[in-house]
Formats: structure tokens, C-alpha cells, sequence
């Protein structure tokens, strides 16, 4: 089996390239591209594979764009850190999804799926998969990550690793998952509108929180609610009495 990785993250590409050798050892891992120009150039260039692993948000976009620019005569297998249910839909028109890190069970389980469907087909067609991605682009079409100055170098904060931000002294920073500051430019009222619903919600008029960093709530006076976050926020995290009801519909969907 002839395999190609589509992978921007090098620790993830190499985790990934060992787990296949040691699932699939007659496997021949192609090549590793990082991009989706490289990608693109590389689809023009070379026969297709059997199968792709493909991570969905790449450093200059995201790799559902390849699609549109090239025709990918391969199943893919998307490997992401992205919502589940939101990918939902993918475990029908491709081959699978995997969420990061990747687990060795689960990937044996996407590989058996691929040969149940694929071991007695001349070849693959793409045009149910660019369904879902147009109706996936056109309904998720929010922020995907931050770009943060540090010192003078910059480094980009994919959203899923965001707890929570707030607003301080005309400022707004981000809290990491691992408890990382980060300042960034834009005003809170900004972010608020580019940040999926889904899994942000603005507790108050100077905090906005990542449904997982949510601990503990405890009832709190004047109708109001308190949160324990983590990690833990040096902020106090109330949600405002005007939000309480909209806040416990968002945890109850």
C-alpha cells in the first residue's frame, strides 16, 4: 500500500509515520508534505497514491482547498484536532476522520475501513467528499487561529488550544490550554463574532470561555453564576446575570 502524509505539524508527521509502519509494515510512506501549495504541486507531479492522510488545517490554509485547485483520485483519511460531531459527515464520504493524537486502535479501525471499501474499486471518486467541504466551508467559516507576536518573533494559536479570553485595562488576552498568556490585537467585541458559537461562549462583557475550560459552576448572588475554569483564570469568571439563561441552554445542546 502506497501511502501519502499531508501533515504541517513535524512531531505529529513523525508519530503518525511510525504508527503506520508499525500497523502497515509492508507500507511505503510516499512522501510527507506540510503545505497545500506543496501539496498541489506534489498531485501534478506523481502518481496517486492508495490512500492520503490529510490534516485539515495546514501553515498556509486550510487543506480543503487542495480539492478545488487539483483533482485527488485517493481516499483520504483526515487527521484533525476539530470538533467530532462536526465531522461527522466525513466518516461517509471519505474514507474516515482520526482526532489528534492519534490512536493506534483507532487508526487500525479507519485502515480496516478502507479496505472493506476500497480493496474491490478501480478508483475513487472526490465529488461526494467536495459536498461535504463546500457545505463544511460554507457553515464553519470562522476564525481559525491567532496570530501572537512574542518578542520580536510571531507564532499562530489554533483556536482549539484557546481556555478562555478576557479583557483587562483596554487590553485582550488569550489563555491557553496550558495556561499561556497571550496579548493579542484585536478587541474582545471582534473576537466575539469570529469565534464558533458552538464551543465559545461570551459570559460577560469582558470574558469569553472555551466550553472545555469550564470546571465547576456554582450559583452565585444576584442570580448570577460562577465559574471555576482551567486552568485556572486569575480572573474572576461570573457570568452576568443578563447571560445565565442563554449560558445554561449552550451547556444543555
Amino acid at each position: 500500500m502506497k501511502l501519502l502524509i499531508i501533515e504541517d505539524e513535524y512531531h505529529a508527521q513523525k508519530y503518525l509515520s511510525n504508527l503506520l509502519k508499525e500497523v502497515i509494515p509492508s507500507a511505503q510512506i510516499l512522501d510527507t508534505l506540510d503545505s497545500v501549495e506543496d501539496s498541489v504541486d506534489w498531485f501534478n507531479n506523481n502518481a496517486t497514491p492508495d490512500l492520503i492522510f490529510m490534516d485539515i488545517q495546514l501553515a498556509d490554509g486550510l487543506s480543503f482547498s487542495i480539492f478545488k485547485k487539483v483533482e485527488v483520485n485517493a481516499p483520504v483519511i483526515f487527521t484533525t484536532a476539530f470538533d467530532q460531531y462536526t465531522l461527522q459527515a466525513f466518516k461517509v464520504n471519505s474514507v474516515d476522520y482520526l482526532l489528534k493524537p492519534v490512536d493506534e486502535v483507532d487508526l487500525k479501525k479507519a485502515i480496516d475501513k478502507y479496505h472493506q471499501i476500497y480493496d474491490n474499486k478501480e478508483s475513487y471518486n472526490q465529488e461526494s467528499l467536495l459536498k461535504v467541504i463546500n457545505s463544511f466551508q460554507q457553515k464553519d467559516n470562522f476564525r481559525q487561529r491567532f496570530l501572537i507576536k512574542q518578542g520580536k518573533d510571531f507564532i499562530y494559536l489554533p483556536v482549539e488550544e484557546i481556555a478562555y479570553l478576557y479583557s483587562e485595562d483596554g487590553m485582550t488576552f488569550i489563555v491557553d490550554m496550558q495556561h499561556k498568556r497571550h496579548l493579542t490585537d484585536t478587541t474582545l467585541d471582534n473576537v466575539h463574532k469570529e469565534l464558533n458559537a458552538k464551543n465559545f461562549f461570551r459570559i460577560s462583557r469582558k470574558q469569553i470561555i472555551h466550553i472545555q475550560s469550564v470546571a465547576k459552576i456554582f450559583s452565585y448572588f444576584n442570580h448570577r453564576l460562577k465559574l471555576d475554569l482551567k486552568p485556572e483564570s486569575k480572573v474572576e469568571a461570573i457570568v452576568s446575570r443578563e447571560r445565565v439563561k442563554d449560558f445554561k441552554a449552550w451547556l444543555d445542546r
